[in-house]
């Protein structure tokens, strides 16, 4: 078997609200448009990683929570109805998708392997959360490749700052492993957004656009900074910023996919290519792409 390996990472953030806004069969609600930006945003995503033409998607989201450990998605196809708790009258999504199980058991391994506690989900009638649906519909809507969704336990907000985000870390090392070991030509999906400050109270039409702007004028400074270094390849300055930027702008990848997803890459210092970024109910929400074909330091198919 040839080593696997990663051909891209993104950054895909998970607001229900685009898929709203998209109107797909799947989901019940249906909206006039809205978050337009971002939307086409998506689409250039879904361009480049149709070039990429990858074996499997691996996500990791913030709102599959499980505080005891990482778990994997273990069964091989899944379906059902997966509702935002927050935003029910947005976002009820019929899925259906398949679970790439050999390469989830094998992350599985090589997490447990460097010392974290994992497990497999092996519940045929398990809802998967939002967060993974919202960011494999908008990078994939065909949903035609198989998947492997990882939970978040949140040890960056349970433990120590540091100690949380070298749990994440160690997380990404054992994925890309498991992926070199599998044989596998992957891409992965940090669905984090940046800034989370956010408002409280929705506008009566949800995707007035009128009513949409950064909710927060310091956090949407500190996205500007984190964006325009990424876009530099000034990945370790980024890193090194990181502590300050989950503070003062609550920013969601405190969760640890960015850092899961770095860590899995190599924590390349190559420019990203930002597809687009908007606010969501106030919050920063950026699509970015890290090519490695591009840079060199993946093959191309």
């Amino acid at each position: 078997m040839a080593q696997g390996q990663i051909v891209a990472g993104y950054l895909a953030p998970h607001p229900p609200h685009l898929v709203y806004g998209e109107n797909p069969p799947q989901n019940e609600p249906k909206s006039r448009g809205g978050w337009e930006q971002l939307r086409w945003a998506y689409e250039r995503a879904r361009a480049t990683l149709e070039e990429l033409k990858p074996d499997v998607l691996l996500v990791h989201s913030p709102h599959w929570i499980t505080q005891q450990g990482h778990h994997f998605l273990g069964v091989k196809e899944l379906s059902g109805k997966s509702v935002d708790p927050i935003f029910p009258n947005l976002f009820r999504y019929s899925f259906n998708l398949d679970v790439d199980v050999e390469l989830a058991e094998a992350c599985c391994e090589e997490a447990r392997e460097l010392g974290l506690t994992t497990k497999m989900m092996r519940n045929p009638n398990f809802r998967v959360d939002y967060g993974t649906i919202t960011t494999l519909h908008m990078m994939r809507p065909q949903w035609d490749i198989p998947v492997v969704g990882i939970s978040a336990n949140n040890s960056p907000y349970y433990l120590k700052l540091d100690e949380g985000l070298e749990e994440m870390d160690r997380l990404g090392k054992a994925t890309a492993e498991a992926i070199r070991k599998t044989g596998r030509r992957a891409v992965l999906l940090a669905s984090n957004t940046l800034c989370h400050w956010h408002f409280h109270e929705e506008p009566e039409i949800p995707e007035d656009m009128s009513m949409e702007h950064p909710q927060d004028y310091n956090g949407y400074l500190w996205d500007m900074k984190i964006i325009e270094l990424l876009r530099q390849g000034k990945t370790d300055e980024v890193f090194g910023l990181l502590p300050d930027f989950i503070q003062e702008a609550f920013a969601e990848i405190k969760s640890g996919a960015f850092t899961w997803m770095f860590s899995a890459m190599g924590y390349p210092n190559i420019p990203a290519e930002l597809h687009g970024y908007g606010t969501v109910i106030g919050t920063g929400n950026a699509v970015m792409e890290w090519n490695l074909i591009k840079a060199g330091l993946a093959q191309a198919a």
